[in-house]
């Protein structure tokens, strides 16, 4: 793996170039959303907020959810390089559109609706950066599958070199990620186009990120909490449920009303 790129004298590390790179891929992704819907405010500006405030969300989900590393290193953990939870991330993240939606007359749902492909893709993206790190978020020891009397042997990688080593053969789940972002991404980025209510895009992507952070997480090395299911599991599965719940809500609601009354028209020139 290839935790950190030397440029020169400089190291200049992969997770945060990957994270960069899913920002710049997220901003362009929301201003391709806010034309095409003819929204006038500034998508560029949105997202690098809600980058902020999302980072500063996952890095606090993680000390919360890892009260044993903060016991080990103190407050360092804070500016470590590793150790960044997405639910943490998604809830400030959130949090940060809403209130920007809100400030810019467009409204929370709509805000949140069109950012939706550009979260899941940015996401994806964000994961390539665990990859190349190697940062702990690989999944457990490959272990052959046995199915309908066949015997599979899953493709792993090992990290031996990477911010959290590993030495024997383990599930990619990073990869794995990356793959479901850009297809929840693409899908959302579809559906966006097509009539809709406010809030509905948004809940498919509550739906369809817990579902594949809810199955991923059957082979990470997370710690089982309460029913066998990880910390992560019991926050997607608070996901998807909300999700259901907005879409069912969005779904009595008429799309076109909403469209013509939340859209903000582009101001014609001369």
């Amino acid at each position: 793996m290839l935790p950190y790129l030397h440029i020169g004298s400089i190291n200049v590390p992969t997770f945060g170039l990957m994270l960069w790179l899913a920002a710049v891929a997220g901003a362009f992704v929301m201003d391709r959303a806010f034309r095409r819907a003819q929204v006038t405010t500034d998508a560029v500006t949105m997202v690098a907020v809600t980058v902020v405030v999302g980072i500063v969300g996952a890095k606090l989900w993680h000390v919360v959810d890892t009260p044993s590393e903060f016991q080990a290193i103190g407050w360092s953990v804070l500016w470590d390089n590793a150790g960044f939870a997405w639910y943490g991330g998604l809830i400030f993240g959130i949090a940060a559109l809403v209130f920007q939606g809100w400030r810019a007359k467009l409204g929370g749902l709509r805000t949140l609706d069109l950012a939706a492909p550009a979260a899941a893709m940015a996401y994806g993206i964000g994961r390539l950066g665990c990859f190349l790190s190697g940062d702990g978020d690989y999944g457990i020891d490959i272990r052959p599958v046995h199915i309908l009397g066949r015997t599979f042997h899953p493709w792993g990688v090992s990290f031996p070199h990477g911010l959290v080593p590993v030495f024997v053969a383990v599930y990619p789940t990073p990869l794995y990620e990356l793959a479901g972002g850009l297809a929840i991404g693409w899908w959302l980025w579809w559906r966006l186009g097509k009539p809709h209510a406010a809030g509905a895009i948004v809940g498919q992507y509550l739906i369809l990120t817990g579902l594949a952070r809810f199955l991923v997480e059957f082979i990470r090395r997370n710690p089982k909490v309460l029913w066998g299911l990880s910390n992560a599991q019991l926050a997607s599965a608070g996901a998807v449920l909300a999700g259901v719940a907005l879409a069912l809500w969005a779904a009595t609601r008429p799309a076109a009303a909403v469209a013509e009354k939340t859209a903000t028209p582009v101001a014609k020139t001369a």
